[in-house]
């Protein structure tokens, strides 16, 4: 589980983010990145319906990626807004292909 203040949880935030913030894209999933004032990074998670109807694989995509962010919180760089937005084609891969993923496109964008 992320630390409180490494989560992103008010509507404002992710709604600033989602405008201003810069897109990187994989075949699963998207990261909006918006840099910030703050001396830490925050990251918030979008698993929607388009994903699965069921709550059960929604939750079980969430709690991947949250490890997967977590895991690499130590090495991330600070000042940053993260929003990771799941794709479709996220049920179909490993967590170890998640993991894998989240950390080329986090290299990609020189976050970590």
């Amino acid at each position: 589980m992320l630390s409180l203040r490494n989560r992103l949880k008010k509507k404002k935030d992710f709604e600033t983010v989602f405008k201003q913030g810069e897109t990187i894209k994989s075949e699963t999933f998207f990261l909006k990145v918006l840099n910030t004032n703050n001396d830490y990074s925050r990251i918030g998670f979008v698993v929607s319906k388009k994903i699965s109807n069921k709550a059960v694989i929604r939750n079980k995509i969430k709690r991947r990626l949250r490890e997967t962010i977590r895991h690499n919180l130590p090495s991330l760089k600070n000042n940053f807004d993260i929003i990771v937005v799941a794709l479709p084609k996220i049920k179909a891969i490993s967590f170890k292909e998640i993991k894998q993923e989240v950390e080329k496109a986090l290299k990609r964008k020189k976050l970590i």
